[in-house]
């Protein structure tokens, strides 16, 4: 028996890979399956399942792509309706895989069709779960994604409730939990930065399994707080529902070269968004009029999907060299499907043809404390979580998750300050302030991390 998490830190997502005698099921993957497929033919292996454990809003699947590629069979949990071949399991049904056995368990509550798969040793004895969004580490999936009709949050946060109480905390405690995320992923609050953990220890330390925790506390605690899901979430569901096109044609149209008259050509014909993924600090030394900055060096795809409001808006690319691909990539895992091309030679080569360039000012926090002493106008762009935690005296939080919501409170004609934690948020904000005519916005190098070494007051 082989189990290998195959995580994925952009996303803060998990895929499973699950080996027995020749045999290979592969849990909730990723949209580029290659890796999935190159592993079993090192193993001279064959793919026989791919299990999903719910229709993923924060990621689009590879589970139609490898169905194709492998002739793997898709399963759901029950209620999953699907417009592609697909086989709904039913609630406790089994299915071999070598000496293992692997039995759906539905738990509904994150989503009706949330499926939890239980993994049997070749003994018979439970040894693991593969629990999606229905258990994380330190946390639980929220219930607010698959509202419908007269179904309310607090109708699914039931229903998950009774799913755990009933169907995850009678096994064992020594089986295995496996979730779908950890810690920074939309998908719940409070998860934690591990990322597998035993059952016993999630009963002891995971504040939505107490075990004298009643159904109405749980409803309370698990939906308070929650913050409004990304606006790209409801689109990856559709395409996890319906289908999508293949990743190698996302990724054939995206990676064409295109000169710097080609690249303004395309940009103005099709309103194109100019994405820059460079790290920030060379962005700040020059940039694309008009262009945003939503770095690779960062969590990008999650950055890309709660900031850039339309998946189908076509994208031109400014990427580090050798980087193209998986920029590309990294969009499509997260359903932006639309790009157009990235600009050949990079930003040196926008430079070379002595085109207008921008620059974004960026001053140090010990500069930060004297304009402080001046009166200076300051926001901070971290979440509402981190600000609460400790913050700048008379300095207004505007979270980057949201600062569309917030284009109203920056100043239009005198300078202002922004800064988030380590300096990488700050500059997407300032970049999209910009775009929008901000031009008197200054990022804070270094963000809160440097402020707080200096005398500046904090609130």
């Amino acid at each position: 028996m082989k189990i290998e998490q195959i995580y994925t830190n952009c996303l803060s997502q998990g895929a499973y890979y699950i080996e027995s005698e020749g045999e290979i099921a592969i849990i909730d993957p990723l949209r580029e399956v290659q890796p999935y497929i190159e592993r079993a033919k090192k193993a001279n292996g064959n793919i026989k399942y791919i299990f999903e454990t719910h229709f993923h809003a924060d990621f689009v699947s590879g589970h139609i792509t490898l169905s194709e590629k492998t002739g793997a069979k898709i399963i759901y949990g029950p209620t999953a309706e699907t417009n592609f071949e697909s086989y709904k399991a039913k609630d406790g049904e089994s299915f071999k895989l070598g000496a293992l056995e692997i039995i759906a368990i539905h738990t509904p509550g994150h989503t009706l069709e949330s499926t939890t798969y239980l993994l049997k040793d070749k003994e018979g004895k439970d040894y693991a779960i593969f629990s999606g969004d229905t258990l994380f580490i330190g946390d639980v999936g929220r219930p607010d994604l698959a509202q419908k009709g007269t179904i309310t949050q607090d109708d699914l946060a039931g229903y998950l409730y009774e799913s755990l109480r009933n169907k995850i905390m009678v096994l064992q405690d020594d089986v295995i939990v496996y979730p779908a995320h950890g810690a920074g992923s939309a998908c719940g609050k409070h998860m934690s930065k591990e990322t597998v953990s035993t059952l016993g220890e999630q009963k002891k330390s995971n504040y939505a399994l107490r075990e004298n925790l009643t159904k109405q506390e749980f409803i309370k605690e698990v939906t308070n707080g929650l913050l409004p899901p990304p606006d790209y979430f409801p689109l990856n569901v559709k395409l996890n529902k319906e289908g999508y096109d293949s990743i190698d044609k996302i990724i054939e149209k995206g990676t064409e070269a295109l000169s710097v008259e080609a690249f303004e050509n395309k940009a103005n014909k099709y309103g194109a968004l100019i994405l820059d993924v460079r790290p920030q600090f060379d962005f700040v030394k020059g940039f694309i009029p008009q262009s945003i900055f939503i770095g690779l060096n960062g969590t990008f795809a999650p950055w890309v999907g709660a900031l850039v409001k339309n998946t189908e808006l076509p994208i031109l690319l400014v990427t580090p060299k050798g980087k193209e691909e998986e920029t590309i990539t990294r969009l499509a895992r997260v359903g932006f499907d639309n790009v157009l091309g990235y600009l050949k030679g990079g930003f040196k080569s926008w430079k070379k043809a002595k085109k207008e360039i921008d620059t974004l000012q960026s001053v140090s926090a010990l500069f930060l404390e004297k304009e402080i002493e001046k009166g200076a106008i300051v926001f901070d762009v971290r979440k509402p979580s981190e600000y609460d935690t400790e913050h700048m005296k008379n300095v207004k939080n505007t979270p980057l998750n949201y600062l569309n919501d917030y284009i109203g409170m920056f100043p239009n004609n005198e300078k202002f300050y922004i800064h988030c934690a380590g300096g990488y948020r700050s500059v997407i904000a300032a970049s999209i302030l910009k775009s929008r005519g901000y031009h008197n916005v200054i990022d804070v190098d270094g963000g809160y991390n440097a402020i707080k070494e200096t005398e500046i007051k904090r609130g």
